[in-house]
């Protein structure tokens, strides 16, 4: 489980050097030392649980959900997570492996968000919908529907069968709140093919 320094020390109170014995256990193996001030118990906890403490608030999203929900083909190297009004990108390298953050809008945020639960640990990640989103808003932008559909199909390599799956109301009614060039082209994609697709 995940522990805070202090949470440790505590739990420690009675050896004489808590601190001491921190560092011992830390050397045996039996605590992993993640970041500065956080250490998990299970050095076999997936990665994924811990994301949420390492830095926050975030929730898991972008590539490493697209991947999770078979939107996308490729193996994610990383957690790639959206944070709010942290103004910049944060990248942390632990023994559980590489954790990306950056934001998304602030009003977006909570929306579309899924509380799970694995191995006593509770985890936050954005539905399919959001986390499609949630990638769009950090690409570059594209000019038109047709570049719109080459960014999604080709370079993403969105799965179009799992891309038919989408509520295409909940990504419409999200598109809105982002205020960015390939939400408002995606919003007007999902309107002219939904007729295509069956969302």
């Amino acid at each position: 489980m995940i522990r805070t320094t202090e949470m440790l020390l505590a739990e420690l109170n009675d050896y004489a050097y808590p601190a001491n014995k921190l560092n011992r256990l830390v050397k045996q193996g039996t605590c992993t030392k993640i970041v500065r001030g956080l250490y998990e118990t299970d050095a076999r906890a997936p990665g994924y649980l811990l994301a949420g403490s390492i830095y926050g608030p975030s929730y898991l999203s972008f590539d490493f959900a697209l991947a999770r929900y078979g939107l996308i083909p490729e193996a994610v190297c990383a957690f790639t997570c959206a944070t709010f009004e942290k103004k910049k990108k944060k990248t942390y390298e632990t023994p559980f492996g590489r954790y990306l953050y950056q934001d998304v809008p602030a009003q977006v945020f909570p929306m579309e968000i899924m509380v799970q639960t694995e191995q006593n640990y509770f985890y936050l990640i954005a539905t399919p919908e959001k986390a499609l989103c949630d990638k769009l808003y950090t690409l570059s932008p594209v000019q038109n529907q047709k570049q719109l559909e080459a960014l999604l199909f080709d370079d993403l390599r969105i799965d179009p069968d799992e891309y038919a799956k989408l509520d295409r109301k909940t990504l419409t009614e999200l598109c809105g709140y982002y205020h960015a060039a390939n939400l408002k082209l995606f919003s007007h994609y999902i309107g002219r093919t939904a007729h295509e697709h069956d969302l």
